[in-house]
């Protein structure tokens, strides 16, 4: 069972005693780190083609994502939400389950749009459509899974 509580400050670390608010803590903290890491050369690959939007951006996160400095913009403040949200129950499940819908339409996007065209700004390619996908379903999932069964009665 979950237990429904606030969240506490211990000697500067911000602990959370539910498994929601946690989730939605760990997404942002891992997305305000995928931001700061698409600004960091090596871990960023072709680091000078980076451009601020559109799909000429030759920059790529590990190698593998197709970044520039809007799409880390984004990151950063999808992590700062993700971590402010976190503080309260009810914030988390919105930022869980909202930021995943928010991703499969981005995932979505990504599938109809032209890769090559103005109208992929961000800029996406074929691995961030598919992990858009993957934290789209997994946001969602664990938004619905880690709701307090409190929380949801008192909603009805």
């Amino acid at each position: 069972m979950v237990t429904v509580t606030h969240h506490q400050h211990h000697g500067g670390v911000l602990h959370w005693d539910n498994a929601l608010q946690t989730a939605a803590g760990l997404f942002g903290a891992v997305f305000l780190l995928v931001g700061v890491l698409g600004f960091i050369p090596g871990i960023t690959t072709n680091y000078g083609d980076m451009t601020f939007a559109g799909h000429d951006s030759g920059a790529e996160l590990l190698g593998v994502f197709q970044v520039s400095v809007l799409h880390n913009i984004v990151h950063l403040l999808f992590g700062v939400a993700g971590l402010a949200m976190a503080r309260t129950l009810g914030g988390a499940r919105v930022f869980l389950i909202g930021g995943g819908a928010i991703y499969l339409v981005l995932w979505i996007y990504g599938l109809v749009v032209d890769m090559g065209a103005d109208a992929n700004f961000v800029p996406f390619n074929t691995a961030d459509n598919w992990l858009h996908f993957g934290l789209g379903i997994a946001m969602i999932a664990l938004g619905l899974a880690l709701t307090p069964r409190r929380s949801l009665m008192r909603r009805r």
